[in-house]
């Protein structure tokens, strides 16, 4: 059975202001424990969920570059028997790494990277306690096209309280001269647990700031889900359109769909523990959250609009589906081949609030 992989590295050099991923900069003495809690895990699973195949995977973070080759040399050799068909492999990185890294990294089959570049503004970047300069930013994605990536990614985040319509487009001015084919843009988010918890001075509520810098990103870059352009990223796209991957690592979530033996399904998410230490301890100790009927049909309504996967129009009842065709009437959505679209990806939260 083919799935996606997510694995989590939860190491950093430095925590950003806004971060409230599960990431630490204090535990580096865990990463050899933590390659073998890893490859328990995905035993484990992949043996339990019948895993043969995987179509893609991502290694996220955390900072995923903060590990030495030898860690993704031994993870590979233990990915190796399932990648024969694998499309797309992702790793994620700071805009700070060495040549040797990327090419050495490339050579072991990985073929897209994703840099945090956040912005090209070196007082932004200090803004967000980001490790980087701009120049270094700009260096190391055009080592990682010498060294032989064809899809590069960069983040960015906007709203910020320093953003202008000249700071930006001065970041696209940039972006346009480099050979990225891919920028997942994020409005900044306020979140508990982040070191900027409760300061809400940091973001810059401006929604005609925020929608023209969409639409700049639009102008190069092919607009497929709420906070994504460019080249399809297979691996996000899959999430969107609910197929089963693993979750590997500290704070990771899986999704599977699993048949029991009066033959009906159990489709529910797993998560192993966040905290590094005890994942250590136990990998394979999950918490369950399972899924009904109704809980799936919300979230593929809700993902579905915001981005090209759209939803199957069958998983709505009669009353759903004349609020779709108002809506149709309306131009905020669209039908093709009995599958509904957005033509607002931004409308998503709003338009899956009426139908159900």
């Amino acid at each position: 059975m083919e799935n996606l992989l997510y694995i989590h590295i939860p190491f950093c050099d430095s925590k950003c202001n806004y971060c409230a991923f599960n990431s630490y900069t204090n535990l580096n003495h865990l990463k050899k424990d933590y390659f073998n809690a890893i490859k328990t895990q995905f035993l484990n699973d992949s043996e339990k969920f019948n895993i043969t195949s995987l179509e893609t995977v991502f290694v996220g973070g955390g900072t995923p570059s903060t590990m030495p080759l030898s860690f993704y040399e031994n993870l590979f050799n233990l990915l190796n028997p399932f990648l024969k068909n694998t499309k797309e492999i992702t790793i994620e990185s700071n805009p700070n790494t060495s040549f040797e890294w990327l090419k050495e990294i490339k050579n072991l089959g990985i073929n897209r990277i994703s840099f945090g570049v956040q912005s090209f503004n070196d007082e932004k970047l200090k803004f967000l306690n980001r490790n980087h300069s701009s120049i270094q930013a700009i260096k190391t994605i055009e080592n990682a096209k010498k060294a032989g990536f064809e899809n590069i990614n960069i983040d960015l985040i906007y709203a910020t309280a320093l953003d202008t319509y000249e700071l930006l487009q001065n970041d696209l001015k940039i972006i346009n001269s480099l050979p990225i084919t891919h920028i997942s843009a994020y409005s900044l988010m306020i979140e508990k647990g982040t070191k900027w918890e409760n300061d809400y001075s940091k973001r810059k509520e401006d929604e005609k700031l925020e929608i023209w810098f969409i639409e700049q990103i639009k102008k190069r870059f092919n607009w497929y889900e709420i906070s994504n352009f460019g080249n399809l990223c297979l691996h996000n796209l899959g999430y969107w359109q609910h197929k089963e991957y693993l979750g590997i690592g500290a704070g990771a979530v899986g999704f599977k769909k699993w048949k029991m033996e009066n033959g009906k399904w159990k489709i529910f998410r797993y998560y192993p523990k966040r905290n590094i230490k005890e994942y250590i301890k136990n990998p394979i100790n999950y918490k369950y959250e399972y899924l009904s009927n109704e809980d799936l049909k919300k979230e593929k309504i809700f993902l579905g609009l915001r981005s090209i996967a759209g939803f199957d129009e069958n998983i709505l009842n009669q009353n759903e589906k004349e609020k779709v065709n108002l809506l149709i009437n309306a131009k905020k959505l669209y039908k093709k081949e009995k599958k509904i679209y957005a033509y607002d990806f931004l409308l998503a939260d709003a338009i899956t609030t009426y139908i159900i």
